[in-house]
C-alpha cells in the first residue's frame, strides 16, 4: 500500500468513531416523567404542560432535541409497572411526584438522575442525605416543612371560631403523614380535641368523616398525601355533606369545591423542576443540586363553599387571601 493510501485509510478509521459520536449527540435526549394522576386528570395535565413549557423556554422541545416519555400512575400497582418501564428506557433523567413513587424509583435505580416534586420529607424518608447536599441520584423540591401543618389548625380555628374538635386526615404509612400530624399536635395552645382519620379507601373516608361530624363543633384538616391527590372529589364531597369547615394542604381541593387552603402553587415546582432537568441534561449531577423548599405560600378561599355549609368567614381571613373563589 502506498503511503498516501495508508494515511487516508488510517484517517478514515479515526474519523468514523468521531462521526458516530457526533451523530449520537445530535439524537434527542430522553426524559422520563412519572405523574401521580390518571391520564385524563386536569390537575395532572396542567402540571405536565407547565413542565414541558418551561423546558421549551430553556431550549428543549419534545419531538425535537428531546423525547419525553410520560407515564400516568394513579395507584401503587401502576406506579410499580411504570417505574420498571421508565428505568428500562435508560433516560438521562426522570421527573417524579410524591414520596411513594420517588421511593420506588430509588429502589429501581441508583444511577439514573431523579428530580422529584411534591415530596414532604426527603431526608426522613431516606431519599437524600441532606437538603443542602443530597448525595446519590436524587434531588428536587419539597412541598413544605412540617411546621406549616400547625398553621392549618390555626387557620381552621380562625375561619370557624366555634370549632373545638378537628379530624386530621393523613396517610400513616409514610413519614410525611406522621410528621404533619405531630406538627399539628404541637399546637397545644388552641385547646382543640384532635381525631385521626387514616386514609385507606374512598368508602372508608366517607364513613369516617360522617361519623366524626355527628358530634357538633367539628372541623377537618386534610394533610398532603397521595390518596388525596387522586380522590380529591371524594374528600371534598364528604366534608360538604357533613357541613364541616375544612382546611386543605393543596389548592386543587379548593378548585374542586373545598373551603380553604394554605399552601404553595404546585405549578411553580414543575417550572423549577424543569430548570433542574435542564441542568442535569447539560451535565450537572443531582448530588450537587440542593433540595429546595417553596418560596411563596398562598391562601385560597372558596366563598361558595363557605355559604354551602352556612359559614360566614371573617373579613380578616377573606381580606388577606391571595385568591377568592366566589
Amino acid at each position: 500500500m502506498r503511503r498516501r493510501d495508508f494515511v487516508l485509510a488510517s484517517g478514515a478509521a479515526v474519523t468514523w468513531p468521531l462521526l458516530a459520536r457526533a451523530g449520537e449527540s445530535s439524537a434527542p435526549r430522553r426524559v422520563g416523567v412519572l405523574m401521580n394522576f390518571a391520564a385524563g386528570d386536569a390537575v395532572g395535565q396542567s402540571r405536565l404542560t407547565t413542565f414541558v413549557q418551561a423546558l421549551q423556554q430553556l431550549g428543549w422541545t419534545d419531538g425535537g432535541n428531546l423525547r419525553i416519555d410520560v407515564r400516568w400512575a394513579s395507584d401503587s400497582e401502576l406506579a410499580r409497572k411504570y417505574v420498571t418501564e421508565l428505568v428500562a428506557l435508560a433516560p438521562v433523567v426522570i421527573l417524579a411526584a410524591t414520596s411513594p413513587q420517588v421511593t420506588a424509583l430509588k429502589q429501581a435505580t441508583r444511577t439514573v438522575p431523579i428530580v422529584f416534586v411534591n415530596v414532604v420529607d426527603p431526608v426522613g424518608s431516606g431519599m437524600v442525605t441532606s437538603l443542602a447536599r443530597p448525595g446519590g441520584n436524587l434531588t428536587g423540591f419539597i412541598v413544605f416543612e412540617y411546621a406549616l401543618a400547625a398553621k392549618w389548625l390555626q387557620l381552621l380555628k380562625e375561619i370557624a371560631p366555634n370549632v373545638t374538635r378537628a379530624a386530621v386526615l393523613r396517610d400513616p404509612t409514610i413519614a410525611a403523614g406522621i410528621g404533619q400530624f405531630a406538627a399539628i399536635q404541637a399546637v397545644g395552645s388552641l385547646d382543640m380535641e384532635l381525631t385521626v382519620i387514616d386514609v385507606r379507601d374512598a368508602d372508608q373516608i366517607a364513613r369516617d368523616v360522617a361519623s366524626f361530624a355527628r358530634v357538633p363543633n367539628g372541623g377537618l384538616i386534610v394533610t398532603a398525601n397521595q390518596f388525596g391527590a387522586t380522590h380529591t372529589d371524594v374528600i371534598v364531597a364528604a366534608a360538604g355533606r357533613s357541613k364541616l369547615p375544612a382546611v386543605y394542604a393543596q389548592p386543587y381541593y379548593v378548585a374542586a369545591g373545598g373551603l380553604i387552603c394554605y399552601g404553595h402553587d404546585m405549578l411553580d415546582d414543575y417550572r423549577r423542576a424543569a430548570d433542574y432537568v435542564d441542568r442535569i441534561l447539560k451535565g450537572e449531577k443531582p448530588a450537587d443540586l440542593p433540595v429546595q423548599a417553596p418560596t411563596k405560600y398562598e391562601l385560597t378561599i372558596n366563598l361558595k363553599a363557605a355559604k354551602a355549609i352556612g359559614l360566614n368567614p371573617p373579613a380578616s381571613v377573606v381580606g388577606r387571601a391571595d385568591q377568592v373563589i366566589e
